[in-house]
């Protein structure tokens, strides 16, 4: 790739690093969508083990581009986005890879048509991780950071994303578990 063209992409993408998130972390301020971003692609390669039929190279890359377009949006949480949310985030997702040149271009675009069709195992495990480590992040989050809706949501988001493995619905279950302590510690 031409420097110029990568530098440009760059600077087109380093909002992600300074753009918040709904979420909180333990340090006491408000994650970042770049934060999330790397720690969920962190989680795919640890759990690569759980999943010797899917290409972990591409879970990776799903986990740290599937949130391109908020660096021109910004974030919106999962459960305030509605469709025209998603038509605007695919627009500026859209605007930015058109920036880039072959094959990147090709490869990128249809790397987020294959993550919004879910069809694949690969786009399947991208998306329930992706909700997981969100509930993480909450749990790790000081409780004054929720919201009173986070408390039901903590306990039932991404259940159905989980559904298709094993290994995802123990991992569900876990934090699903790690919710209600958290909960409990707070009510005593």
């Amino acid at each position: 790739m031409n420097c110029r063209t990568l530098i440009t992409f760059l600077n087109k993408v380093e909002p992600m690093k300074y753009n918040t998130r709904h979420s909180w972390t333990s340090a006491g301020r408000q994650e970042s969508v770049a934060e999330h971003s790397w720690r969920l692609a962190l989680m795919a390669y640890l759990v690569k083990d759980e999943f010797p039929k899917a290409d972990i190279n591409k879970i990776i890359l799903m986990c740290l581009c599937h949130d391109l377009g908020e660096a021109v949006t910004g974030d919106i949480p999962a459960f305030s986005k509605t469709d025209s949310h998603r038509s605007t985030e695919k627009e500026a997702v859209d605007g930015l890879l058109c920036s880039l040149p072959q094959p990147y271009l090709g490869e990128l675009t249809a790397l987020f048509d294959e993550m919004e069709e879910q069809k694949t195992l690969e786009a399947r495990i991208y998306k329930a991780l992706d909700a997981m480590e969100c509930l993480v992040q909450h749990n790790e989050a000081d409780i004054s950071t929720w919201l009173p809706l986070e408390y039901q949501l903590n306990l039932t988001y991404g259940n159905e994303r989980a559904e298709f493995s094993p290994y995802l619905k123990e991992l569900r279950q876990m934090i699903r578990q790690d919710s209600l302590d958290k909960e409990k510690r707070e009510k005593q």
